[in-house]
């Protein structure tokens, strides 16, 4: 079996290899890429999509479709991600620690043994748990609203500067993640669910394909945002503009909840339970 696979990837190895001798040298300026497609997006970008930033423009609406299936990539990268890391077995540990929090004095209590009395003043700890540190989750706790206000200013402003949603997205899925480590992840997860990301994963694929299908009532092409601009209150040109923006507010979602899941996932070794 091992021999078969190796014969059919230096097979397809060597058909890639094949194929790639059929490309223009790199940087070729007569090549098809360099004298009709790229010379029309750099003249006609700012008249077609009222889009500053081409990047942006080719991406979200030139290349609509590449960029949909990506985030479909994305989101299918999630969903198996869980099938494959999430395990519903509930696996019951040696020992479990707990803080009393008035007095921060740590107990383990066996497996089988009984929560203090008081149980409402004690705060449960990971097993991996380590001590109570005021500076890391103070600091955290101000700066996690700036990161997120600036990952939502890199999927708003895409349309001007680097930026857009994939970018957005991680950067706001990184700020949930900071606060899962600086706290635990029971708290990150009491505050996102896994309930809470999958659907924000479907819904920001949902947001792009069902933007596209829109498009389509309108009697236009799928993913021709300029026929929203009767709906939009706008001009075709600028309904292009909010089209993207609508576009990348899905991908911006979908990259969020995908980046939440893996770290649920990963942290917990797919139980959720405890973790880093």
């Amino acid at each position: 079996m091992k021999a078969m696979g190796l014969v059919l990837v230096v097979i397809l190895g060597g058909m890639l290899i094949f194929g790639s001798l059929d490309f223009p040298l790199w940087g070729d300026p007569h090549s098809p890429a360099s004298s009709h497609v790229s010379p029309y997006y750099i003249e006609h970008t700012l008249a077609d999509t009222s889009v500053p930033n081409i990047v942006t423009a080719v991406l979200a609406d030139y290349r609509g479709y590449d960029t949909m299936f990506e985030t479909i990539v994305i989101f299918t990268a999630g969903i198996a991600c869980i099938f494959l890391l999430r395990t519903f077995t509930s696996v019951e540990p040696v020992s479990r620690l707990y803080r009393h929090v008035p007095t921060g004095i740590t107990l383990r209590i066996k497996k089988g043994g009984k929560v203090p009395e008081d149980s409402s003043d004690f705060e449960r700890l990971d097993a991996a748990w380590v001590p109570y540190d005021l500076i890391v989750k103070s600091t955290c706790r101000r700066i996690i609203p700036f990161i997120q206000i600036f990952a939502l200013y890199v999927i708003a402003h895409g349309h001007h500067s680097p930026g857009g949603g994939f970018q957005g997205g991680v950067i706001l899925g990184a700020s949930l993640i900071l606060f899962a480590i600086a706290f635990d992840l029971r708290s990150a997860i009491r505050r996102i669910s896994e309930r809470l990301t999958a659907f924000l994963c479907a819904l920001g694929v949902l947001i792009y394909a069902g933007t596209g299908a829109l498009s389509m009532l309108y009697k236009a092409n799928y993913l021709d945002y300029g026929a929203l601009a009767g709906l939009l209150g706008v001009d075709p040109v600028s309904a292009r503009s909010h089209g993207i923006l609508i576009v990348e507010i899905g991908v911006g979602i979908a990259v969020m909840a995908v980046m939440v899941i893996l770290y649920y996932n990963l942290a917990s070794a797919g139980r959720q339970d405890e973790g880093l």
